[in-house]
């Protein structure tokens, strides 16, 4: 006897969709309840007067201070220094240069999160846009006037120091990280002293050290600009953090895989590249970004020797005599812009670390 198929029904409206969601996650048991009614109290408090301040009540046009009435933000200061804050004291007349390098970088950041292996593609790319970055800001070449960096600022600035942080201290950290782990006595204390002096140590004292001491080691005749001993300082520093969480994918690999490289008669170095390294990378890919975000909103202490990156060029503008008082607007910008990069960057890490789950699987 064949009976006919049964109609499927769809769960119940409380078991699905958002209300289910709310139920699992803010309704779950009193302690829940209670945060969230808290919750919505205070955001209850905070949402409607910032609302009315920064759109409902804010100022959008005009062209100086004397055009901002009321109570609302005055965005018009924003948008009179946008280029001070995204640029510096770069010349006015040369700004297309930097323009064509922030869009190249972004331009690389999509083609490498396109291909989906790391092969000598990408190597050479990310080894040959900071000769085309640096060339094409600081000029002398193809009639192009130079612009010292000490005129580089605002948003460019902390592009700079991040990427060049963040990409130089990348290996570094491999290479100490392989050093901590090696069976060579020498070059394990000297990895393990270097990694927790430097630890130990605040990025502070690393820029005041590479402003000031680190010059005093050069030969004579021998000397950096400041940004160059700003860059040197921020890599050394970041590169214990980045061994550190290599370490930690090292430790988190079963030891069957260290003994599986060695019964195919793998090499130390084939065995760390090829099979202990990529693995240890894949682990530690939450922490990496982790390190990296806070590079990136660590770029703000190179004002103390002297350099303007964006929060120290939101100071200098609201310090002109003509906005004085606009300085809330525009530390609202800058966390803005602060928060747009550091949520990109926590969600490229999310998307790496699913795509490399699904490699692994394959």
């Amino acid at each position: 006897m064949v009976y006919p198929p049964k109609e499927t029904k769809e769960p119940p409206i409380l078991e699905r969709g958002a209300i289910a969601w709310i139920r699992k996650n803010l309704l779950s048991s009193p302690f829940n309840i209670f945060f969230t009614i808290v919750g919505i109290a205070v955001l209850y408090m905070i949402l409607p007067p910032f609302i009315h301040w920064a759109f409902l009540d804010a100022n959008w046009s005009g062209a100086s201070k004397s055009d901002c009435t009321g109570e609302g933000a005055c965005w018009i200061f924003v948008r009179e220094k946008l280029n001070m804050f995204i640029f510096g004291f770069y010349p006015q007349e040369q700004l297309y240069r930097p323009k064509i390098v922030m869009g190249a970088l972004a331009a690389l950041l999509i083609l490498l999160g396109t291909l989906k292996k790391f092969n000598g593609l990408k190597i050479a790319l990310i080894a040959l846009f900071p000769i085309f970055a640096y060339t094409l800001l600081h000029g002398g070449y193809f009639d192009m006037p130079v612009v010292e960096s000490s005129k580089w600022g605002g948003l460019l600035l902390t592009l700079v120091i991040a990427s060049v942080g963040i990409t130089l201290s990348f290996p570094l950290g491999i290479v100490l990280a392989l050093g901590r782990q090696s069976r060579l006595p020498i070059i394990k204390s000297l990895s393990l002293f270097y990694i927790e002096f430097v630890r130990a140590v605040p990025l502070i004292t690393v820029l005041f050290m590479a402003s000031v001491v680190l010059p005093l080691f050069f030969p004579e005749g021998v000397d950096f600009d400041k940004l160059a001993r700003a860059l040197i300082g921020i890599t050394l520093f970041e590169a214990a953090y980045v061994a550190e969480n290599i370490r930690s994918g090292f430790q988190a690999i079963p030891k069957g895989q260290y003994e599986a490289a060695d019964a195919m008669g793998l090499g130390y170095w084939h065995k760390m590249a090829l099979v202990i390294l990529p693995q240890a990378i894949r682990i530690t890919i939450p922490n990496l970004v982790g390190t990296f975000i806070s590079l990136f909103k660590d770029t703000s202490l190179v004002m103390i020797i002297g350099l303007f990156d964006l929060l120290a060029m939101v100071t200098v503008t609201a310090n002109d005599r003509d906005w004085l008082g606009m300085d809330t607007e525009g530390y609202v910008f800058a966390a803005f812009l602060f928060w747009i990069f550091t949520f990109s960057m926590s969600r490229y890490s999310k998307y790496l670390e699913k795509r490399l789950d699904r490699s692994k699987g394959e």
